[in-house]
This record gives C-alpha cells, sequence and structure tokens, in this order.
C-alpha cells in the first residue's frame, strides 16, 4: 500500500473514532435523563431533614437509605430514635403526612451523647473504628483509641463490639457554639 493509502485509512480511523466517541457521549446523556430518579429531590430533602447519626435503629444501613424507603416504599416517618419528635413533625411537613409517635420499637429518644474511650483500659482491637459508622474514632493496631467529640454521633454502634468494656457515652460538653436557648415551656 501506497504512502497516500497509509495517511487515508489512518484518517479515516481517526474521523470514525472521533464521530464514534460523540455518539455515545450524546446516548449517555439522553440515556441518563430518561433515566434519572424522579424522586431524588425529594429523598434529599427527607435525608436533610434526618440526623445523620448513621445508626440504623431505624432498620436501615444508614440515614439515606431509610430516606429512599419513605418515599419509595412508604415507610413510616416515625422510626428514627435519635431524631425523635422534631425530626417526625419536620417529615410529617414536608411531606404533607400526619405526625405519628415514635415507633418505640426502634428504640426511644435519648438526650445527645458522645463516645469516650478509656484509654488506659483499651487493648487496641481497633474493633470499635470498624463499627463505627462515621469514621470518629481514631487509633491503630494494639496501640489506645480516642474519638472525635465533634465528629462521634452517639449511635452506640462501637459498645457491642468492645471486648474489655472501655467505651462510655457521656453527655458531651456544653460550649458557647453549642449551647442553645431553653424551649420556653407551652
Amino acid at each position: 500500500m501506497s504512502t497516500f493509502g497509509v495517511i487515508a485509512v489512518v484518517a479515516l480511523t481517526i474521523i470514525v473514532l472521533i464521530a464514534m466517541g460523540a455518539l455515545l457521549s450524546y446516548l449517555s446523556r439522553t440515556g441518563s435523563e430518561k433515566h434519572a430518579d424522579p424522586d431524588a429531590e425529594l429523598i434529599e430533602a427527607v435525608n436533610a431533614v434526618l440526623p445523620q447519626t448513621q445508626c440504623a435503629q431505624c432498620g436501615y444501613p444508614g440515614c439515606r437509605p431509610y430516606a429512599q424507603a419513605i418515599i419509595k416504599n412508604d415507610e413510616p416517618i416515625n422510626r428514627c430514635p435519635p431524631g425523635g419528635e422534631q425530626t417526625i413533625e419536620q417529615l410529617s411537613t414536608l411531606l404533607g403526612t400526619p405526625v405519628l409517635a415514635l415507633d418505640t420499637s426502634c428504640g426511644q429518644q435519648k438526650p445527645e451523647q458522645v463516645a469516650v474511650i478509656k484509654e488506659d483500659i483499651c487493648i487496641g482491637c481497633t474493633l470499635c473504628i470498624v463499627a463505627c459508622p462515621v469514621d470518629a474514632i481514631v487509633g491503630a493496631a494494639k496501640l489506645m483509641h480516642t474519638v472525635i467529640a465533634d465528629e462521634c454521633t452517639g449511635c452506640e454502634l462501637c459498645i457491642p463490639p468492645c471486648p474489655v468494656d472501655c467505651i462510655d457515652l457521656i453527655q458531651p460538653e456544653q460550649t458557647a457554639a453549642s449551647w442553645q436557648w431553653p424551649k420556653p415551656a407551652s
């Protein structure tokens, strides 16, 4: 084949590849628009109301799956003990549904709490690190661990796997940034 023939084949191949790339790009954009979840914005709004403790007390592995179940599967809005009555009221307003009492089969609402590791007892097994859904526990194998209080949601998921019972839950310290004016009595 002549030099001109090789150049023509290479040029034609490049043109075909560019055209196919443009076609695939167009099809992927139009295909994703057709299959976009129509409930995505509402799921995001519900997820924003949930407390993001990722505690799984509702029966779902985290807040986003619970939000999806509320919208897609008509799951009741009262299965979030950490959120309590306030979250139920906000979800009720958002979704235009009646306010329900907290489903106590999922647990009881508790005051805000954070985990604290008794560092002199900790053996560094790392089981609490694996159990923490928000990565609030730091440490290394066979070394002491500690909790980043600002990241801890108080979900209690780190307590059962601890073999030496060195994790306690306490109420977080009141700071100027976290203090809120008490709600007036009605």
